[in-house]
């Protein structure tokens, strides 16, 4: 069975790169900021489990962290909601 945290992941990184492309086809954003993002999304992967033998949950709130700025830059501001 999925769990929630797996189910979770999932969402941060598809928003990841939803929210990625929309900032680059909507021209929120230049390539070079883009970059900084991927850049720091691969730096998610790669460094931050390998900090310690904890840090390796540590991925997805790394990535909901770069939605959250994403969403801020994309959408100029927080969603309203209601």
């Amino acid at each position: 069975m999925i769990g929630m945290p797996f189910v979770g992941a999932i969402v941060a990184h598809v928003g990841f790169w939803v929210l990625l492309t929309l900032g680059l086809v909507y021209g929120d954003y230049g390539k070079g900021r883009a970059v900084v993002f991927v850049g720091l999304w691969i730096l998610g992967f790669t460094v931050v489990p390998r900090l310690a033998w904890w840090t390796a949950p540590l991925v997805t709130p790394w990535v909901a962290i770069l939605d959250i700025i994403l969403v801020l830059v994309v959408f100029k501001g927080d969603v309203r909601l209601g």
